[in-house]
């Protein structure tokens, strides 16, 4: 409702509440007399009464003296409260300032006024209304107050809101799509284009809208744009591709997917179609059908590759998992004899340790060639993995296979093994299984038993030769195969728990070695202890697996196991290292993965200490890995392990403050950390 400027009443219409006892007397006598002008009053009150919007009346003084139950109900008040009141409780003084006033001004100049207007509930809450004003004039025509009619528009509003928005996504999604989009009528002419087609066909908008999409085929292009035109006005669609040209001659290949768009009647009136640039991919096609004769033959060598192991030429373990049981089928089918010899080089971890893995890769190809020179030209020489190789000897009984496995020890105890500058010389463990003497049914037995018995070989010592006749007097060595009597299944049993105390202690005693480095670098045993306590939380904030816990634990406890390897100058140097001394240091985390390697329970944490020094971004090292190619445990400890140093005294620097190193972390979010491990960690601490 509306403010208007007060004026005196005195002359002003009388209403009904303002008429005396008399007046009353005599409108009843009058209407008494009048009965159309009864009737004519009552379906007015009605029409005021049952209105379902809000209608009231205000004399010149603002003061309201007629409203209805729709006008007091959507104010949250009772009729009985609003008679009398003036129009300002409806209105907040900011909308009596910006929209009452001017509206006011409006219905004065022009006579009748209508719009959105804000009005004020009885409980403060602030709503919108569409109001129609008009003034209300007495007998004489003269203004004697003020009708208005308001309905309440908040929902309206709330729908008129989320429409806009929805349109805006909706015009946000067509005009940011990767693929174009256009509009046209049924003759061709483009009435919508988003801004990707216009990218896509070189165009300026209001010069596309003003094409027509024929002009932009070449035939065979354009016969066949037509015919798919001519089907859409027939209901017909279906995706298919054509080749545009542009002005500048270029070619632009797409997938068109058309839609049919009908007027009221089901007629059609035209269509759309998302346009799909497939020019990259076509020429990747191109490019693919030129060398598809190439990717075949180098499928067929790749295919070769996989069987062989890169660094000896040999065949690798793939290839034995997979010949050992032709083989032996065929050995079994022909009655013939098959002997399988497993060789290990002993002690050729402290090869790598002492001259490290380049010298030690070229001792195992040496190490091959010495093989394959004293076999048979159809037996074959397999690196089964690490330092150990198998010969399959076909047609060979166990004592021919024996024969061959003392020659291939003979020859590898005379030979000088190095590079010139560092010669070595080195012993092997062989073992020796054989079909049929050793009464085995297939070729898994074959691997089974050959591995059993050089176990047996290096836990006497090595640089022996045994066969099954050296360890007969052992327990069953093909347990699986027999049926499992109690006594079978208790020796199992303890023979397991005894393994699990075995492999706990040897925890336990590798864990004590990393912090024995304390005596070597004081700074390395501190950081580790804290280290642990930073990287085991953040993987437990992160909700990983207690399983992955438990290995970041671990890997966080020997994650510096690698510097009992580095010299002590390097590590207690007081000033910045040097590009040679930093590569040295570097080092520290493939020592520590050589040294955990022989501990198969250790496996799962070996990644994570050769990785705890690689960078989100890729810069780090050893490998240079990137992003979530780095395993999210090393990644955890990496975060740890920067933190921890940046906390602490260094020998060549005094420890950050807690602040500081907070923002060295954040900092590195994205580069040198994962984003979301960052988060979690500034969170911990």
């Amino acid at each position: 409702m509306f403010r208007k400027k007060k004026v005196n009443t005195s002359n002003g219409p009388r209403f009904p509440h303002q008429h005396n006892q008399n007046n009353k007397h005599n409108n009843t006598h009058n209407n008494t007399h009048n009965g159309n002008h009864i009737d004519t009053y009552r379906i007015l009150k009605r029409a005021l009464i049952q209105s379902i919007d809000g209608i009231a009346v205000a004399d010149k003084n603002d003061i309201i003296i007629i409203c209805n139950k729709a006008w007091a109900k959507m104010h949250g008040y009772r009729v009985s409260e609003i008679i009398g009141k003036p129009l300002t409780i409806f209105h907040t003084p900011e909308q009596i300032r910006d929209e009452v006033i001017p509206f006011n001004k409006i219905v004065i100049e022009k006579g009748a006024n209508y719009g959105e207007m804000g009005h004020v509930r009885k409980d403060g809450t602030v709503f919108s209304t569409w109001m129609s004003v008009t003034p209300l004039k007495d007998e004489n025509k003269k203004p004697a107050g003020l009708i208005g009619i308001a309905r309440d528009v908040t929902e309206r509003k709330i729908m008129q809101q989320a429409l806009e928005e929805s349109e805006k996504l909706y015009r946000n999604l067509v005009e940011t799509m990767n693929d174009g989009l256009a509009v046209i009528d049924k003759d061709g002419r483009f009435l919508f284009v988003n801004q990707r087609i216009c990218e896509m066909l070189d165009f300026k908008k209001e010069d596309l809208l003003s094409s027509n999409i024929k002009d932009f085929f070449q035939e065979p292009y354009k016969s066949i744009f037509l015919k798919q035109l001519d089907k859409r006005k027939k209901g017909i669609i279906k995706p298919y591709e054509i080749t545009w040209t542009l002005k500048d001659g270029r070619k632009v290949h797409t997938i068109i997917s058309p839609e049919i768009i009908y007027d009221k009647d089901g007629q059609v009136k035209g269509s759309f179609g998302v346009i799909t640039d497939i020019t990259e991919r076509k020429g990747a096609e191109e490019r693919i059908a030129l060398l598809n004769k190439e990717l075949t033959r180098s499928n067929r060598r790749l295919k070769q590759m996989a069987l062989i192991d890169s660094h000896t030429g040999l065949y690798n373990h793939r290839y034995f998992q997979k010949a050992i049981g032709v083989e032996f089928e065929r050995a079994k089918r022909y009655n013939q004899p098959l002997s399988v010899m497993m060789l290990d080089i002993d002690y050729f971890k402290s090869v790598n340790d002492v001259y490290g893995h380049q010298f030690g890769d070229l001792i195992l190809r040496q190490f091959a060639r010495q093989l394959k020179k004293i076999i048979r030209r159809y037996d074959i020489v397999i690196r089964f993995g690490g330092e150990e190789f198998i010969i399959i000897l076909y047609g060979t009984t166990k004592e021919a296979a024996l024969n061959s496995a003392q020659r291939a020890q003979n020859t590898v105890s005379l030979y000088n093994f190095g590079d010139g500058q560092h010669n070595i010389k080195l012993k092997v463990s062989i073992a020796v299984a054989s079909f049929p003497e050793d009464k085995i049914n297939s070729g898994t037995e074959l691997i089974n038993l050959v591995d059993y018995i050089l176990n047996k070989t290096k836990e006497d010592g090595g640089n022996r030769i045994y066969s099954a006749i050296d360890v007969k007097k052992e327990k069953p060595l093909l347990i699986e195969n027999n049926p499992k009597t109690p006594e079978v299944k208790s020796l199992e049993e303890k023979i397991e728990k005894l393994t699990r105390r075995a492999n706990q202690s040897l925890v336990e005693s590798v864990f004590a070695f990393a912090k024995t480095i304390k005596l070597k670098d004081h700074y390395t045993g501190e950081h580790v202890e804290n280290t642990v306590y930073y990287a085991t939380e953040t993987a437990k904030r992160l909700n990983l697996k207690e399983e992955e816990i438990e290995h970041i634990r671990q890997a966080s406890m020997v994650h510096d196991l690698g510097k009992i390897g580095i010299s002590e100058k390097i590590l207690l140097k007081r000033s910045p290292l040097n590009k040679d001394e930093f590569e040295e240091i570097k080092r520290h985390t493939q020592i520590g993965a050589d040294i955990l390697r022989p501990i198969h329970f250790f496996n799962h944490i070996i990644p994570l200490v050769f990785y705890h020094h690689e960078r989100w971004d890729g810069k780090g090292y050893p490998n240079g890995l990137k992003g979530e190619q780095i395993p999210i445990g090393a990644r955890i400890v990496a975060i740890a392990d920067v933190y921890q140093a940046l906390i602490s005294d260094r020998p060549y620097r005094k420890a950050y403050p807690q602040k500081k190193a907070r923002r060295i972390i954040k900092d590195g979010s994205g580069t040198h950390f994962d984003p979301n491990i960052v988060d979690t960690f500034l969170k911990l601490i």
